[in-house]
């Protein structure tokens, strides 16, 4: 699948701008939610599986969250499993994939969460599968639709660069509700830092 969209093209080209001082970091990404992001973010197919999941894990028990995050990080840790295939071969995940490469090096990952904060689909392996204990959910699906958090710039070890992460909260676009939050991980040194 071939993600295109001009608005994010253009917000693509203005970040990647030397020119773009280090304070303006936090505001570059939350431009990129405001010039189409959140709308590539959102594709049908991550939609679906928000539903879905939604509607399966709305009155899910916090035992059974843990459980789940537990397996899913046993699996992580073995190199594989069951859960972690399945999430990773989802049309919703291919959909996520295909924003990260769309982006050529700005995203370097993409992940959404349901309304409990637990990975719906992810452009790669995430450590853990339930998200609802940190901020980048807590600032984003329950404070509202036009929620968005940016987190400190950090070293990523695997990759040597700087990144950071932009949550914001993701909406049906027929009801314009909350569905669930996405978390992307941007390259900063590509906004200019």
């Amino acid at each position: 699948m071939k993600v295109t969209s001009s608005a994010f093209a253009l917000a693509l080209a203005a970040f990647a701008s030397p020119a773009l001082a280090a304070q303006d970091y936090a505001a570059a990404m939350r431009a990129m939610v405001e010039d189409g992001l959140r709308a590539q973010v959102a594709g049908p197919a991550v939609r679906a599986a928000l539903a879905a999941q939604n509607a399966a894990n709305a009155g899910l028990a916090e035992a059974e969250i843990v459980a789940r995050d537990k397996t899913w990080r046993a699996e992580v840790a073995a190199g594989g499993g069951a859960m972690t295939a399945a999430a990773l071969g989802s049309a919703a995940s291919a959909e996520l994939k295909a924003v990260q490469e769309a982006s050529r090096g700005l995203i370097t990952e993409v992940f959404v969460m349901d309304v409990v904060g637990l990975n719906a689909a992810q452009s790669a392996l995430t450590s853990d599968y339930w998200q609802g204990d940190e901020a980048k959910f807590q600032n984003t699906y329950p404070v509202g639709a036009d929620a968005v958090f940016v987190d400190a710039v950090e070293l990523d070890e695997s990759t040597q660069t700087l990144q950071s992460q932009l949550s914001f909260t993701l909406v049906d676009p027929a009801t314009g509700a909350p569905m669930g939050a996405a978390t992307v991980g941007v390259n900063v040194e590509l906004l200019g830092l």
